[in-house]
């Protein structure tokens, strides 16, 4: 199967998981994409379920696909999330935020009983890092929030390059929260717990793209099929 054929087929499985009357957690991403699809095909087939997505790409998806919305202030207790991951490690935490949805993705995750991550096989590694970390920032007081950010990993003996992420236009990347992104090229993070600290106890962080403690279960597509995968 190609990535795209293997991410469809992750996203397919994940329908396993839904059941008539769910409030559900719609993910952001290439693989998420597929699940808000498939989704709609459920429910043009009389599947009763409700959505609140976790962008304005979503959003755009799942009503062109016909999939029934609703939001977290309407209805703030969701039944499951289903959401792609940039990288994902043996003990679940994750690495989330290549499609630029991080902070309200966790917002949606963590309103959720259950999370389901589903991605290709490539996604699965051994340690975290090598895809960059995305840490979504205000835009005010960017240097001095960014020279804290260099501190921390400072402090845990981490280093590499810390860039403002562009848009396809060039142009600096502006999440749906009116926020900017900066990728920090890590290459390997030993201690996933210790740098979310770090991280969260900065002024101008609004979010980081490390997931901890929240997912539950993993569905990766490879070329040899598709595995479910529970965390311990």
């Amino acid at each position: 199967m190609s990535a795209d054929a293997q991410k469809r087929a992750a996203a397919a499985r994940a329908l396993d998981f839904v059941r008539p009357g769910m409030k559900l957690g719609l993910g952001t991403g290439s693989t998420a994409r597929h699940f808000v699809e498939l989704l709609g095909e459920r429910v043009r087939g009389g599947l009763r379920v409700v959505g609140v997505p976790t962008s304005e790409a979503t959003r755009a998806d799942a009503e062109r696909c016909g999939v029934p919305l609703t939001t977290l202030d309407e209805t703030p207790a969701l039944d499951l999330t289903v959401d792609g991951a940039d990288e994902i490690a043996p003990d679940f935490t994750l690495i989330k935020g290549g499609g630029g949805a991080l902070l309200r993705e966790k917002i949606v995750a963590v309103a959720s009983a259950q999370m389901v991550v589903i991605a290709d096989e490539s996604k699965w590694v051994g340690t975290l890092g090598r895809f960059p970390l995305p840490i979504e920032v205000l835009p005010f007081g960017l240097g001095a929030t960014r020279r804290a950010i260099e501190g921390a990993m400072t402090d845990l003996d981490l280093s590499g390059a810390i860039t403002p992420r562009r848009g396809k236009d060039g142009h600096v990347f502006v999440t749906d929260g009116g926020h900017w992104i900066l990728d920090a090229a890590l290459e390997r993070i030993v201690d996933p717990g210790a740098l979310a600290l770090k991280l969260a106890a900065i002024p101008g962080v609004m979010g980081h793209g490390l997931f901890i403690g929240i997912a539950r279960v993993a569905i990766l597509a490879g070329p040899n099929g598709v595995r479910v995968v529970e965390r311990p």
